[in-house]
Formats: C-alpha cells, sequence, structure tokens
C-alpha cells in the first residue's frame, strides 16, 4: 500500500467495519517498519482488499482483513491469507496469530482453512459484548 491507495482503502475498511480503522491510522502503518500493508486489486487496478499485518518478534500478527462487499466470494480474502502465510514462512516465523470476532462466522471458516487453531479469547474486546477469538496458525514445531 502507498499512501494514494487510502481512499479506496478507507472506503472499503468503513463499509466493513462497525469500528473502522481511520485515514491516519492506516497512514501511521505505512510509516511503521515492522508494518505492511498487502493490497489486492481487479484488472483495472482497483483496490479491492487488503490485509494489514506485523511482524513481532518471531510471530507474524494478523491486524486487519477486509474485502469490498462486491469483490466477496471470489477467493481474494484466501489469497491475502495464503500470501501473508507464505511471507511468515520466508522470514522464519514460529506462527501466525490473529483475533476474529466470534460473531464472524466467515473469517473463522476461512481462518479454519489454513488451519488456524483458537487458543484463547479476548472478552468485549470488540465491545458492545463482542469477544475477539485469538487464533494461531502454528508454522513449526515447538
Amino acid at each position: 500500500m502507498a499512501a494514494e491507495d487510502l481512499p479506496e482503502v478507507v472506503a472499503i475498511e468503513r463499509a466493513s467495519f462497525a469500528n473502522p480503522w481511520t485515514g491516519p491510522l492506516f497512514l501511521q502503518e505505512l510509516d511503521a517498519r515492522f508494518s505492511r500493508i498487502l493490497l489486492g486489486c481487479d484488472a483495472a487496478g482497483r483496490v479491492i482488499g487488503y490485509v494489514c499485518r506485523w511482524v513481532v518478534a518471531d510471530e507474524m500478527h494478523v491486524l486487519n482483513v477486509a474485502v469490498d462487499a462486491r469483490a466477496r466470494g471470489r477467493g481474494l480474502g484466501a489469497a491475502l491469507m495464503a500470501e501473508v502465510i507464505e511471507e511468515a514462512r520466508r522470514h522464519g516465523a514460529a506462527a501466525v496469530t490473529l483475533e476474529v470476532r466470534r460473531s464472524n462466522d466467515a473469517g473463522r471458516r476461512l481462518y479454519a482453512r489454513f488451519g488456524f487453531q483458537r487458543v484463547g479469547e479476548r472478552p468485549d474486546y470488540y465491545g458492545r459484548g463482542e469477544d475477539a477469538l485469538i487464533l494461531r496458525l502454528p508454522l513449526r514445531d515447538g
């Protein structure tokens, strides 16, 4: 992602989440050396999805994944996650971690296909009584 992609990314973010990230927050992520935002684009070059991840110690942590509602169900979310997992392997990460809303059935199914396992939860993480499930995909033994 580059700063010029911000309007498209923020539009997807606002349409996807009840408590969306702001433009300045995405710009802050662009400046952080441990953060990366990978974009998915359509044939015309328009941004239709993204994933934000951090490299923290020996783990890759996924902060945010979203796909434009008009492009959902075509495998972009899976492709973005596959790239994150492959990148984590290239960097020798021990695991990929993330939080997902307990109510996010589509997201939970996606992560389960990759082998993510529930390792905990964060009560009221998203507010209004919405818990987060902590998921982890081990990439190496130990």
